[in-house]
């Protein structure tokens, strides 16, 4: 079942014609896009959960995560190139794999995209709370005047009980996507050029302050061990987070203008320069600051984003790890007061673009799969005023909202990785399927060394998923089962493939407006 209904690669371009999204962006375009989506939460918070995970071994973790990228990175490019269509991992796995593994792919998806918008949501909560808690608004009034209640800073696993600005930024990017966002995504490259000068500033202030004995004991927790989530392996795992993003690139091929061209560079140089950023910061934030794990009283290291974690923070709220704007704490750390308040602003200003990259590459994936009849037709309509699929876009907002309402970054984050992790591993699955399948089909970016890069994709990829918790795991699964349901419900007898439909048959083909506003306008 989860193999016969393939859907041949010519027959996934025509089927996109009927509903085609407008070509518009260009190398430059993406390769911002992709800086964009990447530079996030990732590197402004997770830095700190990456620090109680691993301590001064976070280093190895950003390059662990960093060469999974890469070499997942190269698998996306010959795809996306291949096939410029909207669905990303989904459609490629529909064309080499089949149906029912396409359906678990999508729907791992949701936690990639819905599930890290959340986790990004309340990364962009914890900076505006510390810019509540340390502004005087320049002398008018007293620091900590204008800070939420301790219960409305962050959700019920991280001693507080309702993220109310995760929620409301959630909500309110959701409204902009609903409304037309080419307006709002014109500023997309200034909140890129705001996110790489905070870390610059960041890089050039703490690489002096760094101090040799920060970095001692350097491994305070060890490589761990399958399914436990500490140590080097599952700081990578989680750290990962900080590099997604770079396949949202894909997910915008059918709006990109030669992407034959355009998309494995956006791809490739977005993740190279991600990468810099990232080993710069990191190195500057451990070595100025230190980065030593909280315990428990057995010797074990708490784990991030629990309620024994905020407990044992609440008496060392100075530690990094404990900090919710790791980044402007390291520059309070130092002595640079209100440098630490510029950066948390330049976070509080260019995360929620983020946020709005997530959601979209949400919304695409689900139109794409609302196309194929595996979804309700209703998803992929287009609002006739605003050229957006609002009914989806407002769907997806909505949860995302409520998942930063309640949850804290670390356990959002590990749970969107699962996702992500799952369906990189489909990815270069299908790359060397497609090699041995259809070997003279047009590559026009073709995966160097193929058979050693894909199966150290694949192996990289189950190394970071077994390091993840047995909780997240275990979510993950529950999440793959409560998908093939619903794919037995309605898109096993829906499907447009399953049921014979050609681009010249049934209504589901009857062609719908394009999207004349998209993110990346």
């Amino acid at each position: 079942m989860l193999f016969w209904r393939v859907k041949p690669l010519d027959k996934i371009l025509e089927t996109a014609g009927k509903k085609a999204l407008t070509r518009q962006l260009g190398a430059f375009q993406l390769t911002m896009l992709g800086i964009g989506a990447v530079i996030g939460t990732g590197i402004f918070v997770l830095t700190a959960e990456a620090g109680q995970k691993a301590g001064p071994g976070m280093m190895i973790a950003f390059v662990i995560a960093a060469v999974v990228c890469a070499l997942a990175a190269l698998a996306y490019a010959e795809l996306a190139s291949m096939v410029p269509v909207s669905g990303s991992a989904y459609t490629y796995t529909y064309g080499v794999l089949g149906e029912g593994l396409a359906w678990i792919v999508g729907w791992a998806l949701v936690l990639e995209y819905a599930v890290a918008a959340g986790a990004v949501a309340v990364g962009w909560s914890g900076y505006m709370n510390g810019l509540l808690i340390h502004t005087n608004l320049f002398g008018l009034v007293e620091p900590g005047a204008l800070a939420l209640p301790m219960a409305l800073r962050t959700g019920p696993y991280d001693g507080g009980a309702f993220n109310l600005l995760a929620c409301l930024i959630s909500l309110v990017i959701t409204w902009l996507l609903v409304i037309g966002t080419s307006k709002s995504a014109k500023v997309n490259a200034v909140l890129v050029s705001i996110k790489v000068a905070a870390l610059t500033a960041f890089i050039v202030i703490s690489l002096p302050a760094v101090q040799s004995e920060n970095f001692e004991p350097f491994l305070p927790t060890g490589w761990g061990s399958p399914m436990g989530g500490i140590g080097v392996l599952g700081a990578a795992a989680s750290i990962f987070f900080a590099y997604v993003g770079f396949d949202a690139v894909s997910t915008a091929s059918e709006e990109t203008v030669n992407p034959n061209r355009n998309i494995p560079i956006g791809l490739i140089g977005s993740l190279l320069i991600c990468t810099i950023f990232y080993l710069l910061v990191g190195y500057g934030a451990v070595g100025a600051a230190g980065s030593t794990p909280m315990f428990a009283a057995d010797g074990s290291a708490l784990s991030p984003g629990t309620p024994e974690m905020a407990a044992a923070c609440l008496s060392n709220a100075e530690a990094l790890v404990c900090s919710k704007e790791p980044l402007a704490h390291v520059m309070r750390m130092i002595g640079f007061p209100g440098i630490g308040n510029l950066i948390g602003l330049a976070a509080a200003l260019a995360l929620p673009s983020v946020i709005l990259m997530m959601i979209y590459g949400q919304t695409r994936i689900f139109f794409t799969m609302s196309r194929d009849g595996l979804l309700p037709d209703v998803l992929s309509k287009v609002h006739p005023k605003f050229h957006t699929p609002h009914v989806i876009t407002l769907i997806t907002g909505v949860f995302v909202a409520l998942f930063g309402a309640m949850f804290p970054v670390g356990i959002l984050a590990d749970i969107s990785n699962s996702g992500t992790l799952f369906a990189f591993i489909m990815v270069a699955i299908g790359v060397m399927i497609l090699r041995k399948q259809q070997p003279n089909r047009h590559r026009p970016f073709k995966t160097p060394m193929v058979w050693l890069v894909c199966p150290l994709a694949v192996a990289g990829c189950l190394l970071l998923f077994v390091n993840l918790s047995l909780y997240t795991i275990s979510l993950f699964f529950i999440w793959a089962a409560i998908g093939l349901v619903v794919y037995w419900a309605y898109g096993y007898r829906h499907s447009d493939l399953g049921r014979g439909v050609s681009s010249a048959q049934g209504e589901t083909m009857k062609p719908e407006p394009k999207f004349h506003e998209g993110p990346h306008a």
